[in-house]
């Protein structure tokens, strides 16, 4: 019953000090809203266009690559935490593994998929309009 009481007075204490912080913010918080206020925050710029208007596919590509890479390197947590356990066989097979995961960034490098908006595409046209002007 002792390990269940502490547990109880962590739970009563989170709890108490959401409540007052909740209760101090309604009562010493601002009460005049205006329309600069009442607006939406977005990055510190003001809202342009609809909420619901489409994303291009590169947004998610970017997201997909994010948590991809993100999630692999969650892996070499537990393998820094046994790596005396592993040896040189356990070094190597990491090594292998992040020379892959590196393979598989500089692919996706070299495919454009991290190119995010079009300036580059339109330096590559107008380059290669000047280079067909001049020969």
């Amino acid at each position: 019953m002792q390990g269940w009481f502490s547990i109880l007075i962590m739970i009563a204490l989170g709890a108490g000090f959401a409540l007052i912080s909740v209760l101090l913010s309604h009562v010493l918080g601002p009460r005049h809203p205006t329309a600069e206020k009442s607006a939406p925050y977005e990055c510190g710029m003001p809202a342009v266009g609809d909420a619901r208007e489409r994303q291009s596919v590169k947004f998610y590509l970017i997201a997909m690559i994010f948590l991809l890479f993100d999630i692999e390197v969650a892996f070499l947590y537990p393998w820094a935490m046994a790596l005396r356990g592993l040896g040189w066989n356990g070094f190597a097979q990491v090594v292998l593994f992040i020379a892959l995961l590196f393979a598989g960034y500089v692919y996706v490098w070299r495919k454009g998929a991290l190119d995010w908006g079009e300036e580059k595409k339109t330096e590559v046209a107008a380059e290669a309009r000047t280079t067909q002007r001049v020969a």
